[in-house]
C-alpha cells in the first residue's frame, strides 16, 4: 500500500482511496497506517460533532442546557434548574402525562452604537424530566431566585405508601 492509497482525492484519476471489494485483504486492514487513518478520522468525528449545537454554551436539545439537578424524599421530589441571564417571565413548566417539562427562550442583544455594532442571538431549550407516579400535580410549586428555578412536587400519600425496602445481602447468590 502506498502513501497517496490513503489520500481521499487523487490529482490524476477518480478513484477511492481503499479498494471496495466483498473480499478483502486481511493484511491490508492491519496496515499501521490504515488504523492510523481510521483513528485519526475518529477522533475528528468525536471533536467535531460537538460544533452543531446553538449558542449559548450548548442551548438546545442536544446540548443539554439547563443544567438540572433531581432529588426525591420520601414527601417530594425537587428539580433544581440553572438558568442564568433569565427572568422568571421566560420560563414556562408543566407537568403532562408523568412528564415534567422545562421550557423556555433566551434571547440577547448587543449594541454599541459608537462603533456600529450590534449582535443579537436567540435560542430556546426544553428539558423534559421523567416523574415517578404519584405526584401531586395540584400542589405543585415553583421558585425563580438569581437565575436559579426550583420546581417542588409533592408526592401523594398512595405514593408514600407504595414504598418496599429491599434488603441488601453481602453473601454472592
Amino acid at each position: 500500500m502506498a502513501l497517496r492509497d490513503l489520500i481521499p482525492w487523487s490529482r490524476q484519476e477518480n478513484r477511492l482511496p481503499v479498494p471496495v471489494s466483498p473480499e478483502r485483504d486481511p493484511e491490508y486492514d492491519a496496515h499501521p497506517l490504515l488504523s492510523l487513518h481510521r483513528e485519526v478520522n475518529r477522533l475528528f468525528d468525536d471533536v467535531l460533532r460537538g460544533f452543531g449545537v446553538p449558542a449559548f454554551g450548548g442551548l438546545g436539545r442536544n446540548g443539554g442546557w439547563p443544567h438540572v439537578e433531581f432529588s426525591e424524599t420520601d414527601k417530594e421530589i425537587r428539580v433544581t434548574a440553572e438558568l442564568p441571564g433569565l427572568d422568571e417571565k421566560d420560563v414556562e413548566i408543566s407537568v403532562e402525562e408523568g412528564v415534567l417539562a422545562l421550557r423556555g427562550e433566551k434571547r440577547a442583544e448587543i449594541e454599541d452604537k459608537d462603533r456600529g455594532y450590534s449582535e443579537r442571538s436567540y435560542g430556546r431549550f426544553e428539558r423534559r424530566i421523567g416523574l415517578p407516579q404519584g405526584i401531586d400535580r395540584e400542589h405543585a410549586n415553583a421558585t425563580f431566585r438569581n437565575g436559579v428555578l426550583a420546581v417542588t412536587l409533592p408526592k401523594t400519600e398512595a405514593a408514600k405508601q407504595n414504598v418496599r425496602r429491599i434488603p441488601v445481602n453481602g453473601k454472592a447468590a
